[in-house]
């Protein structure tokens, strides 16, 4: 097939191809919403509220680790293959996490569902990139962002509405029917004029940066509850994650075909955009996981008031989204990242302010400028970093910027984990009645479903209660902190683009 065909070919089944696309990264999206909806039953059912943060830190840590090899092998290879192979996976372990039958056999099945996702989302945007031209890619990228506003919108009333109904195990299987239809249109529509390269595949830098990330994010988890801060053990832990990372940039410096190009990095739009995008990760996830279990523990509401609350986030998200695809031409890359980031500190400053008393309203307000910033920022973010690299190197640059987000959530999740972890034992260990001072992390348990506080004794509920919003608290605060870092970061963006 000539060039001219096979452009021609691609022009004419575009619109099938973003379909696709856009079912892909709906499936890979609403993931994150859906789950974090269903949490405090999965909790109230499986118990091991000190695992929580482990059900998204295994998810997270393997999507993070595998995007980068995923988007090299993209670029190899083909985005269709790979896309297959990752879809394929994430869709096995979507079943399986429906089966677990405790928080460890869940945790484990996240980790394949993980291992499949971190080919779904920076696969199906580099896509589009290839697709769609430069001035094309500004309207379609508002497109794509707004589906992460769709499913969250969904995501949260889905996970509620099966809760509720059929129960926790259908928010995974729901999955599995829109996965299927995704790789279906992509079979059929999309047609890859792609020449095999057959350059070895970094599998050694992909292992050096799984063990690194593990073993950091163990630390991050457990520090303060079952592994002391100040102990030998900790401090062996933090040694060897600081070894292996070393160890990977120095391997990924002097192999021929790296899984991450850093040369990419010498271009101040993606270094700025990719490390902006590791602060808002943090922020992202540390409002989606932990509001869910706020909004019906604290503040005693039901599964779709605290979905509902997560929800106004998407509502803020596809909105900025697509007015994001008009001002990076009106205005450019730099202001419209600028709006996006006061934003980002607007709603996680609300977060802050927010008491138990002001309901859940607050909290989706809250919700709400968070998604603004979202749909402002990775819109500008993904069309800059695109425009700035040749086709053979999309993958890697979008995977990169994928990975940087995603390595602030895994990061995010479990930093965040362990704060919340030794508040609350802290809060505990502090109290001077019987009742409290014994109790472990797991207690809180007892907050998330309905049944369970009733029969509570009044003054243990409110030690609870108070306990869960001490270390939310200071949870909010912190990613406020990554908010302000990220605006800070943006000043650095190239004025002229």
């Amino acid at each position: 097939m000539s060039q001219t065909e096979h452009e021609h070919k691609i022009k004419k089944y575009r619109p099938y191809i973003l379909a696709s696309v856009m079912l892909a990264m709906f499936v890979g999206a609403i993931e994150a919403t859906i789950v974090s909806t269903a949490m405090p039953s999965i909790t109230a059912d499986l118990g091991g509220f000190q695992l929580y943060s482990w059900v998204f830190s295994s998810y997270l840590l393997m999507s993070t680790v595998t995007v980068l090899l995923y988007g090299k092998l993209s670029d190899l290879f083909g985005r269709k293959p790979v896309m297959t192979l990752g879809m394929s996976l994430f869709l096995i372990g979507s079943i399986l996490c429906g089966f677990a039958e405790s928080m460890e056999w869940l945790i484990a099945f996240r980790f394949i569902q993980g291992l499949g996702a971190g080919a779904v989302l920076p696969i199906a945007t580099t896509i589009v990139g290839d697709i769609y031209t430069k001035e094309e890619r500004a309207k379609i990228q508002g497109y794509l962002s707004s589906v992460w506003g769709i499913s969250a919108v969904m995501g949260p009333a889905i996970g509620g509405l099966l809760v509720e109904t059929v129960g926790w195990q259908y928010v995974f299987w729901v999955n599995i029917p829109l996965g299927l239809l995704s790789l279906t249109g992509l079979w059929l529509f999309l047609k890859e004029d792609v020449e095999k390269n057959r350059s070895p595949i970094d599998y050694k830098g992909a292992i050096l940066l799984t063990l690194a990330l593990t073993f950091f994010l163990y630390l991050l988890v457990e520090g303060g509850v079952s592994v002391s801060w100040t102990s030998v053990q900790a401090i062996v832990i933090l040694l060897l994650a600081a070894l292996l990372l070393v160890w990977f940039v120095l391997h990924e410096l002097k192999v021929e075909d790296p899984m991450m190009p850093f040369s990419i990095w010498q271009n101040r739009a993606i270094f700025i955009a990719n490390a902006a995008s590791l602060m808002t990760g943090v922020l992202l996830i540390g409002i989606s996981s932990y509001l869910p279990a706020f909004v019906t523990g604290v503040m005693e509401e039901d599964a779709r008031t605290a979905g509902f609350t997560l929800t106004a986030m998407s509502i803020g998200w596809p909105i900025a989204a697509t007015i994001a695809g008009r001002l990076l031409i009106k205005i450019g890359y730099y202001k419209t990242s600028l709006i996006g980031g006061a934003a980002l500190i607007l709603g996680t400053l609300l977060f802050v302010l927010m008491k138990p008393e002001y309901g859940p309203w607050w909290a989706a307000m809250s919700s709400f400028f968070v998604g603004v910033g979202m749909g402002l920022t990775t819109t500008s973010f993904i069309v800059s970093i695109q425009s700035a690299v040749p086709w053979n190197l999309r993958g890697a640059a979008t995977a990169a910027n994928m990975f940087m987000r995603n390595l602030g959530s895994t990061i995010g999740v479990a930093l965040l984990g362990g704060v919340l972890n030794a508040s609350i034992q802290r809060s505990f260990t502090a109290d001077e009645t019987d009742e409290l001072n014994g109790l472990g992390v797991e207690a809180v348990n007892s907050l998330l479903e309905e049944e369970q506080r009733n029969t509570l004794d009044p003054d243990v509920l409110a030690g609870l209660q108070e306990a869960m919003t001490g270390g939310l608290s200071t949870v909010y605060l912190i990613v406020f902190g990554f908010a302000v870092a990220a605006f800070i970061l943006l000043f650095f963006l190239p004025k002229n683009e």
